[in-house]
């Protein structure tokens, strides 16, 4: 049997998560198998280039869709769970593949319009159903994006303590700090002043860098007020250099106010999508999936921090 293409996947992977709440990837499998009535050879049919099997990944692909457009959550690693917009949609299914378009296009209008001319232009009208992973070279920015709302995903996921360890690993794994022992510093919740972390420049520590670290849901802003506290913070500290990293996005106005500091402050913002990109070009708790550099979760790393309490 010809095997189902991701974009087929998606409204019977909603109903499914209807039925049965939160599943695991690998629990799509089984009834998504018997949705399509694929058979055992079906199942074990692998990519010529010995990449997994294909139907496992074209629900992959599926899921991830899903996601990255908001029709469902993944309240853990692995983990997904239907939304109210997903339910929705669900009662009107002949909408879902322009909605999902609609939104892709908003998060790249200039790259979604050059895919579509090309899709336009191109003799093989069929193309626009292969998954990314087919799609390789094509695809890799797609592929990319995709890992990098799994990570700021799961990073949801952890504790803001966690969060804060992660900032302070990652500015090590850039470079910060070099070969000084210890040279990463998470502060006491209670009396932080202002400050997450600290990353020690020198062996006598007269140099330093101060972290602060927002978990916040991507479609929260940061604002100018924050910044301005934290360049006081800085102040306080007596400290000229600082990097403020969130999992969300700034506003005009703190951008604004972060490049307009005179000379004494040396002032970073790191946005989400900036803080996946990092976090995925220095390995940092992500996996080698190919040689080619397509990286996946480290699920070992991942799962070894705190979840929220819910």
């Amino acid at each position: 049997m010809k095997l189902p293409k991701h974009d087929e996947i998606r409204l019977p992977a909603l109903k499914l998560l209807k039925e049965k709440g939160e599943i695991k990837l690998g629990a799509f499998i089984p009834p998504l198998a018997e949705y399509f009535n694929l058979s055992d050879e079906d199942l074990n049919e692998m990519y010529k280039s010995g990449n997994g099997p294909i139907f496992y990944d074209r629900v992959s692909w599926a899921l991830s869709y899903l996601n990255m457009a908001g029709l469902l959550d993944k309240p853990k690693r692995g983990v997904y769970k239907i939304n109210s917009i997903g339910l929705e949609f669900i009662e009107k299914p002949d909408q879902i593949e322009a909605y999902i378009a609609k939104k892709f296009e908003s998060r790249e209008p200039t790259r979604f319009k050059r895919k579509h001319d090309n899709h336009i232009n191109s003799e093989d009208s069929s193309s626009s159903e292969l998954t990314p992973q087919e799609k390789l070279y094509d695809s890799f920015s797609s592929i990319k994006s995709s890992v990098y709302t799994d990570i700021i995903s799961t990073i949801l996921t952890k504790t803001p303590v966690a969060f804060e360890k992660l900032v302070v690993s990652l500015l090590q794994k850039m470079g910060y700090g070099g070969e000084i022992q210890n040279s990463g510093l998470v502060t006491k919740a209670s009396n932080d002043g202002g400050i997450d972390g600290i990353i020690k420049e020198d062996i006598l520590g007269l140099g330093r860098i101060h972290i602060q670290a927002k978990r916040y849901k991507t479609d929260i802003s940061i604002g100018r007020e924050e910044i301005q506290k934290f360049v006081g913070a800085l102040a306080v500290a007596q400290s000229n250099k600082g990097v403020f990293i969130t999992t969300s996005y700034y506003t005009k106005g703190a951008l604004e106010y972060a490049n307009n500091l005179n000379g004494s402050t040396t002032l970073v913002l790191i946005d989400g999508k900036q803080l996946a990109g990092y976090i995925y070009d220095f390995g940092l708790g992500m996996q080698v999936e190919q040689t080619i550099q397509i990286k996946k979760l480290d699920a070992d790393f991942w799962d070894s921090l705190k979840d929220i309490e819910e």
